[in-house]
């Protein structure tokens, strides 16, 4: 599979939607407050629509959630970005206890239905906020009648994922159930650069540390997700096809170490 991957590279969501093995740009959700400044770039740039995947997420913070909230939230997001529809909506964390994280997933599931949102997923979410959800949709298929997806379609999982945070659990639970990963971090910030074993690999290849990184990601079967505003970084984040990692050296670069360089939701409890 990896050596087949090219830039045009795109995943087979649960949802029956394609999205891109590679994420670029901003990272666009309600508590960024930027999701009509990157909206407005994509006809700025003369890019057809359906050429752009984008994605929002419901946040939990100043707005509670819940589910009046989310169907307020993406209906803000529809009339900020003037985009027609969202390609992916995600729960940003699983903060606000069972019956909010319920209640939003509840509504983007009527959302994806009305045609608001191709796509849903969750982020930072834990195997057992994942098993709560499983059991929710469950429960919802039986409340609402009429069988399979009527429950709402898990499509993708975010979480923060590179070497130094493999997440095999959750990986593990995801695959299983044919549900993209998206990995945000890939770079880890830059607090990775200089590690041996990187930049041994940077040198071998005639790559950038940062290269070899989403390399890696992309050859774990993972959609990795950069952000920069740099465009010489946004042209290096997309020359990656032309090498390909041996499967010794992904291994060799994966650590069994737990090292988030970031918020880690993935840890609370069911309770809050």
């Amino acid at each position: 599979m990896s050596g087949k991957l090219t830039f045009a590279s795109k995943v087979k969501l649960n949802s029956g939607h394609e999205m891109p093995r590679l994420g670029f740009g901003i990272d666009s959700a309600s508590m960024y407050r930027n999701q009509g400044e990157a909206a407005a770039a994509i006809p700025a740039a003369g890019v057809p629509r359906s050429d752009v995947f984008f994605t929002s997420k419901v946040p939990f913070f100043k707005t509670p959630l819940g589910y009046a909230s989310t169907h307020a939230l993406v209906d803000d997001a529809l009339a900020q970005t003037q985009l027609g529809y969202l390609d992916l909506m995600l729960i940003h964390s699983p903060y606000g206890g069972p019956d909010a994280r319920k209640g939003a997933w509840r509504a983007l599931v009527e959302c994806a239905e009305a045609g608001k949102v191709r796509a849903i997923g969750v982020s930072n979410y834990g195997v057992h906020h994942l098993a709560e959800l499983e059991a929710y949709i469950t429960e919802l298929e039986a409340e609402r009648g009429g069988g399979a997806g009527r429950g709402g379609v898990l499509s993708v999982g975010q979480w923060e994922l590179h070497p130094w945070l493999l997440r095999r659990e959750i990986v593990h639970w995801c695959r299983q159930r044919g549900v993209a990963v998206q990995a945000y971090c890939p770079l880890v910030r830059g607090e990775r650069f200089g590690d041996p074993k990187v930049a041994a690999l940077a040198h071998k290849y005639g790559k950038t540390e940062a290269q070899i990184l989403l390399r890696w990601s992309l050859q774990q079967g993972f959609v990795p997700l950069v952000k920069t505003v740099t465009p010489s970084r946004v042209l290096e984040n997309a020359d990656v096809y032309d090498f390909e990692l041996t499967e010794d050296e992904v291994a060799d670069m994966t650590t069994d170490e737990y090292s988030p360089c970031t918020w880690d939701p993935s840890v609370e409890p069911l309770d809050k």
